[in-house]
Protein backbone atom coordinates (compact mmCIF):
# COMPACT_ATOMS: atom_id res chain seq x y z
CA UNK A 1 0.00 0.00 0.00
CA UNK A 2 1.35 3.46 -0.98
CA UNK A 3 2.27 5.60 2.03
CA UNK A 4 0.61 9.01 2.24
CA UNK A 5 3.03 11.97 2.01
CA UNK A 6 3.87 13.48 5.40
CA UNK A 7 3.19 17.22 5.42
CA UNK A 8 3.85 19.68 8.26
CA UNK A 9 1.54 22.71 8.51
CA UNK A 10 3.08 25.59 10.47
CA UNK A 11 0.13 27.96 10.18
CA UNK A 12 -1.58 29.92 12.97
CA UNK A 13 -5.15 29.17 13.97
CA UNK A 14 -5.56 32.32 16.10
CA UNK A 15 -6.48 34.48 13.09
CA UNK A 16 -9.08 34.15 10.35
CA UNK A 17 -6.40 34.51 7.66
CA UNK A 18 -4.52 31.45 8.92
CA UNK A 19 -7.72 29.45 9.30
CA UNK A 20 -8.67 30.38 5.74
CA UNK A 21 -5.31 29.10 4.48
CA UNK A 22 -5.92 25.83 6.29
CA UNK A 23 -9.35 25.51 4.66
CA UNK A 24 -7.69 25.88 1.26
CA UNK A 25 -5.12 23.18 2.11
CA UNK A 26 -7.91 20.87 3.24
CA UNK A 27 -9.80 21.41 0.00
CA UNK A 28 -6.73 20.63 -2.08
CA UNK A 29 -6.14 17.45 -0.11
CA UNK A 30 -9.78 16.38 -0.53
CA UNK A 31 -9.52 16.86 -4.29
CA UNK A 32 -6.20 15.05 -4.65
CA UNK A 33 -4.26 12.37 -2.78
CA UNK A 34 -4.57 12.21 1.02
CA UNK A 35 -1.74 13.59 3.16
CA UNK A 36 -0.55 12.61 6.59
CA UNK A 37 -0.71 15.98 8.37
CA UNK A 38 1.59 17.11 11.18
CA UNK A 39 -0.27 20.01 12.75
CA UNK A 40 -0.71 21.73 16.10
CA UNK A 41 -2.88 24.82 16.73
CA UNK A 42 -0.69 27.89 17.32
CA UNK A 43 -0.58 31.66 17.16
CA UNK A 44 1.15 33.89 14.62
CA UNK A 45 4.81 34.25 15.53
CA UNK A 46 5.11 30.85 17.22
CA UNK A 47 8.62 29.42 16.97
CA UNK A 48 9.42 26.35 14.91
CA UNK A 49 8.46 23.17 16.83
CA UNK A 50 11.31 21.26 18.49
CA UNK A 51 10.49 18.07 16.60
CA UNK A 52 11.29 19.74 13.26
CA UNK A 53 15.03 18.97 13.47
CA UNK A 54 14.44 15.24 13.63
CA UNK A 55 11.28 15.09 11.53
CA UNK A 56 11.33 12.79 8.49
CA UNK A 57 8.60 14.13 6.28
CA UNK A 58 7.98 15.07 2.66
CA UNK A 59 7.04 18.75 2.67
CA UNK A 60 6.24 21.83 4.76
CA UNK A 61 3.75 24.68 4.39
CA UNK A 62 4.68 27.51 6.75
CA UNK A 63 3.81 31.11 7.60
CA UNK A 64 7.40 32.20 8.20
CA UNK A 65 7.36 35.12 10.60
CA UNK A 66 10.98 35.58 11.72
CA UNK A 67 14.59 34.61 11.13
CA UNK A 68 14.61 31.85 13.73
CA UNK A 69 11.83 29.95 12.00
CA UNK A 70 13.43 30.61 8.61
CA UNK A 71 16.72 29.15 9.88
CA UNK A 72 15.03 26.08 11.33
CA UNK A 73 13.23 25.42 8.04
CA UNK A 74 16.38 25.96 5.97
CA UNK A 75 17.97 23.07 7.86
CA UNK A 76 15.37 20.62 6.59
CA UNK A 77 15.90 18.62 3.40
CA UNK A 78 12.27 18.70 2.18
CA UNK A 79 10.44 21.24 0.00
CA UNK A 80 9.14 24.25 1.92
CA UNK A 81 6.55 26.78 0.73
CA UNK A 82 6.27 30.11 2.55
CA UNK A 83 2.80 31.62 2.88
CA UNK A 84 3.71 34.94 4.51
CA UNK A 85 6.25 36.69 2.24
CA UNK A 86 7.51 38.73 5.19
CA UNK A 87 11.25 38.17 4.60
CA UNK A 88 12.10 39.23 1.04
CA UNK A 89 15.60 37.70 0.99
CA UNK A 90 14.45 34.15 1.71
CA UNK A 91 15.24 31.77 -1.14
CA UNK A 92 12.01 29.85 -0.71
CA UNK A 93 9.03 29.45 -3.05
CA UNK A 94 6.28 31.73 -1.82
CA UNK A 95 2.52 32.02 -2.26
CA UNK A 96 0.88 35.19 -0.95
CA UNK A 97 -1.61 37.98 -1.55
CA UNK A 98 -0.94 40.78 -4.05
CA UNK A 99 -0.67 43.95 -1.98
CA UNK A 100 -0.83 46.01 -5.17
CA UNK A 101 -4.29 44.60 -5.88
CA UNK A 102 -5.37 45.10 -2.26
CA UNK A 103 -4.45 48.78 -2.31
CA UNK A 104 -6.01 49.34 -5.74
CA UNK A 105 -9.36 48.08 -4.41
CA UNK A 106 -9.11 50.40 -1.40
CA UNK A 107 -8.29 53.53 -3.40
CA UNK A 108 -10.93 52.80 -6.03
CA UNK A 109 -13.55 52.35 -3.31
CA UNK A 110 -12.70 55.63 -1.60
CA UNK A 111 -12.59 57.58 -4.87
CA UNK A 112 -15.96 56.18 -5.98
CA UNK A 113 -17.45 57.56 -2.77
CA UNK A 114 -16.08 61.02 -3.43
CA UNK A 115 -13.22 61.15 -0.94
CA UNK A 116 -10.41 63.59 -1.64
CA UNK A 117 -8.56 63.25 1.69
CA UNK A 118 -6.72 60.04 2.57
CA UNK A 119 -4.73 58.49 5.41
CA UNK A 120 -3.07 55.19 6.25
CA UNK A 121 -2.69 53.62 9.68
CA UNK A 122 -0.40 50.61 9.97
CA UNK A 123 2.03 48.86 12.25
CA UNK A 124 5.49 50.28 13.13
CA UNK A 125 7.72 50.49 10.08
CA UNK A 126 10.09 47.57 9.75
CA UNK A 127 7.91 45.29 11.87
CA UNK A 128 6.16 43.60 8.97
CA UNK A 129 7.10 43.79 5.30
CA UNK A 130 3.55 43.24 4.06
CA UNK A 131 2.18 46.10 6.16
CA UNK A 132 5.02 48.39 5.02
CA UNK A 133 4.29 47.49 1.39
CA UNK A 134 0.61 48.30 1.79
CA UNK A 135 1.47 51.66 3.31
CA UNK A 136 3.96 52.59 0.57
CA UNK A 137 1.64 51.41 -2.20
CA UNK A 138 -1.33 53.31 -0.76
CA UNK A 139 0.72 56.51 -0.39
CA UNK A 140 2.02 56.14 -3.94
CA UNK A 141 -1.34 55.45 -5.55
CA UNK A 142 -3.10 58.27 -3.69
CA UNK A 143 -0.38 60.73 -4.71
CA UNK A 144 -0.53 59.47 -8.31
CA UNK A 145 -4.21 60.42 -8.27
CA UNK A 146 -3.23 63.96 -7.25
CA UNK A 147 -4.01 63.84 -3.51
CA UNK A 148 -2.02 63.98 -0.29
CA UNK A 149 -1.80 61.04 2.13
CA UNK A 150 -1.52 61.40 5.91
CA UNK A 151 0.37 58.46 7.44
CA UNK A 152 0.24 57.51 11.11
CA UNK A 153 3.72 57.54 12.66
CA UNK A 154 4.48 55.39 15.68
CA UNK A 155 6.65 56.91 18.42
CA UNK A 156 10.20 55.58 18.80
CA UNK A 157 9.50 54.04 22.22
CA UNK A 158 6.91 51.24 22.39
CA UNK A 159 3.60 51.97 24.09
CA UNK A 160 3.26 50.92 27.71
CA UNK A 161 -0.38 49.95 27.36
CA UNK A 162 -3.34 49.66 25.02
CA UNK A 163 -4.80 52.83 26.54
CA UNK A 164 -1.65 54.82 25.79
CA UNK A 165 -1.65 53.67 22.17
CA UNK A 166 -5.36 54.46 21.72
CA UNK A 167 -4.83 57.98 23.08
CA UNK A 168 -1.98 58.48 20.60
CA UNK A 169 -4.05 57.23 17.64
CA UNK A 170 -7.02 59.35 18.73
CA UNK A 171 -4.83 62.46 18.88
CA UNK A 172 -3.56 61.74 15.36
CA UNK A 173 -7.10 61.27 14.06
CA UNK A 174 -8.18 64.59 15.59
CA UNK A 175 -5.37 66.33 13.69
CA UNK A 176 -6.65 65.14 10.30
CA UNK A 177 -8.89 67.16 7.97
CA UNK A 178 -12.36 65.71 7.54
CA UNK A 179 -14.10 64.01 5.89
CA UNK A 180 -11.22 61.59 5.36
CA UNK A 181 -10.80 57.99 4.20
CA UNK A 182 -8.45 55.84 6.28
CA UNK A 183 -7.04 52.53 5.09
CA UNK A 184 -5.59 50.29 7.79
CA UNK A 185 -3.02 47.57 7.27
CA UNK A 186 -5.37 44.83 8.54
CA UNK A 187 -8.61 44.35 10.47
CA UNK A 188 -6.89 44.35 13.86
CA UNK A 189 -5.75 47.88 13.17
CA UNK A 190 -9.09 48.83 11.68
CA UNK A 191 -10.91 47.83 14.86
CA UNK A 192 -8.42 49.88 16.88
CA UNK A 193 -8.91 52.96 14.68
CA UNK A 194 -12.70 52.75 14.98
CA UNK A 195 -12.34 52.57 18.76
CA UNK A 196 -9.96 55.54 18.71
CA UNK A 197 -12.53 57.53 16.70
CA UNK A 198 -15.15 56.83 19.36
CA UNK A 199 -12.74 58.09 22.02
CA UNK A 200 -11.94 61.19 19.93
CA UNK A 201 -15.59 62.01 19.30
CA UNK A 202 -15.24 61.52 15.53
CA UNK A 203 -18.22 60.14 13.61
CA UNK A 204 -17.64 56.97 11.58
CA UNK A 205 -18.14 56.99 8.63
CA UNK A 206 -19.36 60.60 8.20
CA UNK A 207 -16.11 62.23 9.36
CA UNK A 208 -13.72 59.28 9.17
CA UNK A 209 -14.36 56.31 6.86
CA UNK A 210 -12.28 53.25 7.81
CA UNK A 211 -11.34 50.23 5.71
CA UNK A 212 -9.53 47.12 6.94
CA UNK A 213 -7.90 44.15 5.22
CA UNK A 214 -8.55 40.39 5.73
CA UNK A 215 -12.34 40.44 6.26
CA UNK A 216 -12.09 38.72 9.64
CA UNK A 217 -15.79 38.36 10.59
CA UNK A 218 -15.07 38.49 14.33
CA UNK A 219 -13.10 41.74 14.21
CA UNK A 220 -15.30 43.37 11.56
CA UNK A 221 -18.49 42.69 13.53
CA UNK A 222 -16.88 43.47 16.89
CA UNK A 223 -16.33 47.04 15.71
CA UNK A 224 -18.97 49.74 16.21
CA UNK A 225 -19.90 50.53 13.50
CA UNK A 226 -19.06 47.34 11.64
CA UNK A 227 -15.80 47.45 9.71
CA UNK A 228 -15.63 47.34 5.92
CA UNK A 229 -12.79 45.13 4.76
CA UNK A 230 -11.04 43.63 1.75
CA UNK A 231 -11.50 39.87 1.48
CA UNK A 232 -8.04 38.61 0.56
CA UNK A 233 -9.30 35.07 -0.14
CA UNK A 234 -6.92 33.07 2.11
CA UNK A 235 -8.57 29.81 0.98
CA UNK A 236 -7.11 30.36 -2.47
CA UNK A 237 -3.67 31.08 -1.01
CA UNK A 238 -3.81 27.81 0.92
CA UNK A 239 -5.06 25.86 -2.07
CA UNK A 240 -2.41 27.24 -4.45
CA UNK A 241 0.34 26.72 -1.87
CA UNK A 242 -0.69 23.08 -1.42
CA UNK A 243 -0.70 22.61 -5.20
CA UNK A 244 2.79 24.13 -5.46
CA UNK A 245 4.12 21.94 -2.64
CA UNK A 246 2.65 18.88 -4.35
CA UNK A 247 4.49 19.75 -7.57
CA UNK A 248 7.76 20.34 -5.71
CA UNK A 249 7.48 17.00 -3.91
CA UNK A 250 7.16 15.34 -7.32
CA UNK A 251 10.36 17.01 -8.53
CA UNK A 252 8.89 20.11 -10.14
CA UNK A 253 10.81 23.39 -10.37
CA UNK A 254 10.25 26.15 -7.85
CA UNK A 255 8.99 29.45 -9.32
CA UNK A 256 11.62 32.19 -9.46
CA UNK A 257 9.26 34.85 -8.07
CA UNK A 258 6.53 34.76 -5.41
CA UNK A 259 3.13 33.65 -6.67
CA UNK A 260 0.85 36.57 -5.78
CA UNK A 261 -2.93 36.33 -6.03
CA UNK A 262 -5.62 38.99 -6.13
CA UNK A 263 -8.14 39.47 -3.31
CA UNK A 264 -11.69 38.22 -3.74
CA UNK A 265 -13.04 41.76 -3.40
CA UNK A 266 -14.48 44.37 -1.08
CA UNK A 267 -17.02 43.70 1.68
CA UNK A 268 -18.76 46.99 2.44
CA UNK A 269 -20.10 47.47 5.96
CA UNK A 270 -21.13 50.59 7.84
CA UNK A 271 -17.62 52.02 8.41
CA UNK A 272 -17.31 53.17 4.76
CA UNK A 273 -20.99 53.37 3.81
CA UNK A 274 -21.02 57.09 3.09
CA UNK A 275 -20.60 59.54 0.23
CA UNK A 276 -17.97 62.16 1.06
CA UNK A 277 -19.10 65.36 -0.65
CA UNK A 278 -19.51 68.88 0.61
CA UNK A 279 -22.84 69.35 -1.17
CA UNK A 280 -25.55 68.19 1.27
CA UNK A 281 -28.12 67.48 -1.43
CA UNK A 282 -25.68 65.36 -3.44
CA UNK A 283 -24.92 63.44 -0.24
CA UNK A 284 -28.66 63.07 0.41
CA UNK A 285 -29.25 61.65 -3.06
CA UNK A 286 -26.37 59.22 -2.67
CA UNK A 287 -27.84 57.98 0.61
CA UNK A 288 -31.28 57.61 -1.01
CA UNK A 289 -29.75 55.59 -3.83
CA UNK A 290 -27.92 53.22 -1.46
CA UNK A 291 -30.95 52.80 0.81
CA UNK A 292 -33.36 52.10 -2.06
CA UNK A 293 -31.18 50.30 -4.61
CA UNK A 294 -32.84 46.96 -3.84
CA UNK A 295 -36.30 48.38 -4.56
CA UNK A 296 -37.99 48.71 -7.98
CA UNK A 297 -37.61 52.48 -8.12
CA UNK A 298 -36.31 54.93 -10.70
CA UNK A 299 -34.11 57.97 -10.18
CA UNK A 300 -37.09 60.18 -10.99
CA UNK A 301 -39.09 58.59 -8.17
CA UNK A 302 -36.21 58.98 -5.70
CA UNK A 303 -35.77 62.65 -6.52
CA UNK A 304 -39.44 63.57 -6.61
CA UNK A 305 -39.44 65.30 -3.21
CA UNK A 306 -36.11 67.16 -3.55
CA UNK A 307 -36.84 70.86 -4.27
CA UNK A 308 -34.11 71.45 -6.87
CA UNK A 309 -34.32 71.44 -10.65
CA UNK A 310 -33.28 68.13 -12.16
CA UNK A 311 -30.74 69.69 -14.51
CA UNK A 312 -28.99 71.58 -11.69
CA UNK A 313 -29.04 68.53 -9.42
CA UNK A 314 -27.64 66.21 -12.09
CA UNK A 315 -24.91 68.74 -12.92
CA UNK A 316 -23.87 69.04 -9.26
CA UNK A 317 -23.97 65.27 -8.80
CA UNK A 318 -21.68 64.69 -11.77
CA UNK A 319 -19.37 67.51 -10.65
CA UNK A 320 -18.83 65.89 -7.24
CA UNK A 321 -18.85 62.18 -8.15
CA UNK A 322 -18.01 62.13 -11.83
CA UNK A 323 -21.17 60.24 -12.81
CA UNK A 324 -24.91 60.78 -13.09
CA UNK A 325 -27.43 59.66 -10.43
CA UNK A 326 -28.66 56.97 -12.84
CA UNK A 327 -25.15 55.57 -13.26
CA UNK A 328 -24.67 55.69 -9.48
CA UNK A 329 -27.84 53.63 -9.00
CA UNK A 330 -26.58 51.09 -11.54
CA UNK A 331 -23.14 51.00 -9.85
CA UNK A 332 -24.63 50.36 -6.41
CA UNK A 333 -26.84 47.60 -7.78
CA UNK A 334 -23.89 46.03 -9.58
CA UNK A 335 -21.79 45.99 -6.40
CA UNK A 336 -24.69 44.35 -4.56
CA UNK A 337 -24.94 41.73 -7.31
CA UNK A 338 -21.21 41.01 -7.07
CA UNK A 339 -21.51 40.52 -3.30
CA UNK A 340 -24.42 38.10 -3.71
CA UNK A 341 -22.58 36.13 -6.40
CA UNK A 342 -19.56 35.82 -4.12
CA UNK A 343 -21.14 35.20 -0.73
CA UNK A 344 -24.47 33.50 -1.41
CA UNK A 345 -25.88 30.48 -3.23
CA UNK A 346 -28.77 32.44 -4.77
CA UNK A 347 -29.42 31.69 -8.43
CA UNK A 348 -28.51 34.23 -11.11
CA UNK A 349 -32.23 34.66 -11.73
CA UNK A 350 -32.87 35.56 -8.09
CA UNK A 351 -29.89 37.93 -7.93
CA UNK A 352 -31.14 39.66 -11.08
CA UNK A 353 -34.52 40.15 -9.44
CA UNK A 354 -33.09 41.39 -6.12
CA UNK A 355 -30.63 43.86 -7.60
CA UNK A 356 -31.74 45.14 -11.01
CA UNK A 357 -35.39 44.04 -10.75
CA UNK A 358 -35.09 42.38 -14.15
CA UNK A 359 -34.83 38.96 -15.78
CA UNK A 360 -31.59 37.01 -15.92
CA UNK A 361 -31.03 37.66 -19.64
CA UNK A 362 -30.99 41.43 -19.21
CA UNK A 363 -28.95 41.17 -16.00
CA UNK A 364 -26.29 39.03 -17.70
CA UNK A 365 -26.04 41.59 -20.51
CA UNK A 366 -25.64 44.49 -18.03
CA UNK A 367 -23.13 42.53 -15.95
CA UNK A 368 -21.05 41.58 -19.00
CA UNK A 369 -20.88 45.19 -20.24
CA UNK A 370 -19.69 46.39 -16.81
CA UNK A 371 -17.22 43.62 -15.96
CA UNK A 372 -16.27 41.94 -19.27
CA UNK A 373 -17.36 38.58 -17.84
CA UNK A 374 -20.55 36.70 -17.02
CA UNK A 375 -22.12 36.34 -13.56
CA UNK A 376 -21.39 32.59 -13.44
CA UNK A 377 -17.71 33.01 -14.39
CA UNK A 378 -17.42 35.77 -11.79
CA UNK A 379 -18.95 33.45 -9.17
CA UNK A 380 -16.67 30.52 -10.03
CA UNK A 381 -13.60 32.73 -9.70
CA UNK A 382 -14.54 34.11 -6.28
CA UNK A 383 -17.09 31.92 -4.53
CA UNK A 384 -16.29 30.29 -1.19
CA UNK A 385 -15.70 26.55 -1.17
CA UNK A 386 -17.61 24.98 1.65
CA UNK A 387 -15.75 22.21 3.52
Amino acid sequence: MKMAPKIALLVETSREYGRGILRGVIRYQHEHEPWSIYFKPQGLGASAPPWLNSWRGDGILARINDRRMAQALSNTSVPVVDLRNALPDLKLPTVAISNQAVVQIAVDHFLEQGFRRFAFCGTPRGENRNQDDRCALFEGLVKAKGFACHTYEHPAAPFRSWEAEQRHVAKWLQSLPTPIAVMTCHDDRGQQVIDACLRAGLAVPDEVAILGVDNDPFLCNLSTPQLSSIDVYPERIGYEAAALLHRLMKGGRAPRKPLLFDPRGLVVRRSTDVTAVSDPQVAQISRLIRDNAAKPVSIEQLLADIPVSRSALFRRFKEHLGRSPKKELSRVRLERAKALLTNSTLSVEEIARQTFQTDSKHFISVFRRATATTPMVYRRQRAYHQL
